[in-house]
């Protein structure tokens, strides 16, 4: 990213940093209270991320407050804007889009400082904006053209149906999608993800993002599932979707993804329904006959919740150099370890580290929050240098950013 932000607008909004990190929550939260007055723009958003807990609004806060920071240094922003733009294509969101953002900034910049957001002040702020929203903008521009021109691509929501219903485990379903127009899908990256655009009786429209399942192909999707307690979309899901269900589709997204070429050793390390990228790099490696060690690792309750067990097994048993260990956190009494799983309790820092070739592997890691918070710090905290740290989050990733 080039610094096109000029003298006078860098010198204000640097000043303003010390009012963001004292009132920034609240902030973001005036500039969603405004944005979202607005259905059309409150349903581009996925709104289980902005429920009482506040995980979005801080995340949010974080990120304005390191583009602050870093205004006169936007190079050091690149992952993030990279992480940035591939959500918004998924959500499929658009350069029209972008002033209502804006305006809801500034509104919230000049209702939460009072006399201190002079109009100087805000006048930089929207040079900010405006210089941000256009970098987003031409790199959302160039995916959607990537995605549009790739084979089997397109642009939008697309109608998928679902094909194939598995039971993976209690609490875990895989759905295979083929389109319903009969044509071609992209290859995607394995890693990456599929938005969902869901309608719920009741509900406004439901986004989601789900990783895909399966190595890339040109005929169907498979994404694997989790019914959550208060789930409205996997609920949904679980309940509704079945053989012959239309659900509209948005083209794979992420930057979450394995390379084409692998060098080093890869782990792939999974908690819960994580596991659901790791199984589509998995079968890419082993369909690739990918020479290089491969350490499959993921850790979940028992064998009642652990989703895909013979499959990744039977995976393991045709590549060359892939090993399978699997921690169950409490066994059921009727569990064999050796066969059932391999560790007792949860992946810990030692067994880590002992167990991983630390020194050259690339980790590719997904799961729940406090098990990614774990994992990236223990990682981190090793050597391990952030280029070899690769991590899918669903939701504000703020936790695990500042680890």
């Amino acid at each position: 990213m080039s610094k096109t932000v000029s003298p006078s607008t860098i010198a204000l909004v640097k000043a303003t940093v010390p009012a963001l990190e004292a009132h920034g929550l609240d902030i973001v939260r005036e500039m969603y209270s405004r944005m979202f007055r607005n259905p059309e723009i409150r349903d581009l958003f996925n709104q289980s991320h902005h429920d009482g807990a506040g995980a979005q609004p801080r995340a949010l806060t974080g990120a304005i407050l390191a583009y602050a920071s870093n205004i006169d240094n936007l190079a050091v922003l690149g992952p993030a804007v990279e992480r940035i733009a591939q959500k918004h294509v998924g959500l499929q969101i658009l350069p029209e889009h972008y002033p209502h953002v804006g305006e809801a900034l500034l509104g919230a910049i000049k209702a939460v400082l009072g006399d201190a957001a002079t109009d100087e002040v805000l006048a930089a702020w929207g040079e900010a904006y405006g210089v941000l929203a256009n970098i987003l903008i031409n790199r959302e521009k160039t995916i959607y053209t990537e995605q549009k021109s790739a084979d089997g691509g397109w642009n939008g929501w697309r109608d998928f149906r679902v094909e194939e219903v598995i039971e993976e485990s209690q609490l875990i379903r895989s759905f295979v999608l083929r389109p319903a127009d009969g044509g071609g899908i992209i290859r995607h990256k394995p890693g990456q993800y599929l938005t969902f655009w869901l309608e719920v009786p009741g509900h406004p429209p439901l986004k989601r993002n789900y990783s895909i399942s399966i190595a890339p192909n040109s005929v169907v999707y498979r994404i694997s599932v989790k019914r959550e307690p208060q789930g409205l979309a996997s609920g949904w899901l679980h309940d509704n979707a079945k053989p012959g269900t239309i659900v509209k589709v948005s083209p794979p997204s992420g930057e979450f993804f394995l390379p084409e070429n692998v060098e080093r050793p890869v782990v792939l390390l999974s908690g819960g329904v994580g596991l659901t990228p790791m199984v589509s790099m998995l079968e890419t490696l082993v369909e690739r006959g990918s020479s290089v060690p491969v350490h499959y690792i993921h850790g979940t309750q028992n064998r009642a919740t652990h989703a895909m067990r013979d499959h990744v097994r039977n995976l393991a048993r045709n590549g060359t150099a892939v090993s399978v260990t699997a921690f169950h956190e409490e066994p059921l009494t009727d569990e064999v370890q050796g066969h059932h799983y391999e560790q007792v309790g949860r992946v810990t820092d030692e067994w880590l580290l002992t167990n991983t070739p630390v020194d050259v592997a690339d980790y590719f890691i997904c799961g729940p929050r406090p098990f990614l918070h774990a994992t990236v710090s223990t990682l981190a905290a090793a050597g391990v240098p952030a280029s070899r740290i690769h991590y899918e989050f669903f939701g504000p990733a703020d936790e695990v950013l500042a680890a």
